[in-house]
C-alpha cells in the first residue's frame, strides 16, 4: 500500500510546496557551467543534466532563460562544464548563489583551467567538458541548452557531488 500524495487532491495539480519536496528525491548531479564573453564572467550549478550522445559527444543542461549565465553563453556560443569532485562544496555553494555572490567573484577560492574554447573549467573537478553551443531550445523561462564536447579532462578519485534532498552530498571516490 502507498502513502497518500501530500499535497495532492484528486481533481488537481500537486500545489508548489508539495511539488519541490517530491522533486527533493530526485538525486542531481552538481555540475557548474561557466561563461565569458565580453570581458564578463559568470556561472551557476546546475543539476538537470543529461548526456544525450556520446557520437557525437553532447551534453544537455537546462538553464533559467533570465540567468547571465545564459546570456554570455548566448554571446560566446561556448562554455565550459565541471561535475564537481565531492570536496569541492565550497566551490558549489558560490556558484549556487548561496550568500549572493555573482558574476567574477563567483570563481575566487578555487584554481581554473582553460581547453580548447577559453571556457574555465574547474581544477580537480571529477570531469570537466569543454563545450561550444550545439543547440539551444527557448521554452517558458527556461533554456534547453545542448553542448558539443570539444575537450575534457577526467580527474580520477575525485569522488562527485549530488544536490539530494535540499542539500549538497558527497559521494566518495
Amino acid at each position: 500500500m502507498t502513502a497518500p500524495d501530500a499535497g495532492t487532491r484528486p481533481d488537481h495539480a500537486p500545489d508548489a510546496k508539495a511539488f519541490r519536496a517530491a522533486v527533493g528525491a530526485f538525486a542531481g548531479n552538481i555540475s557548474i557551467i561557466t561563461a565569458e564573453a565580453g570581458g564578463e564572467a559568470s556561472g551557476l550549478v546546475c543539476t538537470s543534466v543529461v548526456s544525450p550522445s556520446a557520437d557525437p559527444p553532447l551534453l544537455l543542461a537546462v538553464l533559467n532563460a533570465a540567468s547571465s549565465t545564459w546570456g554570455l553563453i548566448e554571446r560566446s556560443s561556448a562554455f565550459g562544464w565541471s561535475s564537481v569532485g565531492a570536496a569541492q562544496e565550497a566551490v558549489a555553494r558560490r556558484f549556487s548563489g548561496f550568500g549572493g555572490v555573482e558574476g567574477e567573484a563567483r570563481y575566487e577560492g578555487a584554481d581554473w583551467f582553460r581547453l580548447q574554447t577559453g571556457a574555465r573549467l574547474l581544477e580537480g573537478a571529477a570531469a570537466c567538458f569543454d563545450c561550444v553551443l550545439h543547440e539551444a531550445i527557448r521554452r517558458e523561462g527556461y533554456v534547453i541548452v545542448t553542448g558539443r564536447v570539444v575537450a575534457q579532462r577526467v580527474t580520477l578519485g575525485q569522488g562527485g557531488m549530488i544536490w539530494w534532498q535540499g542539500g549538497f552530498r558527497p559521494l566518495p571516490g
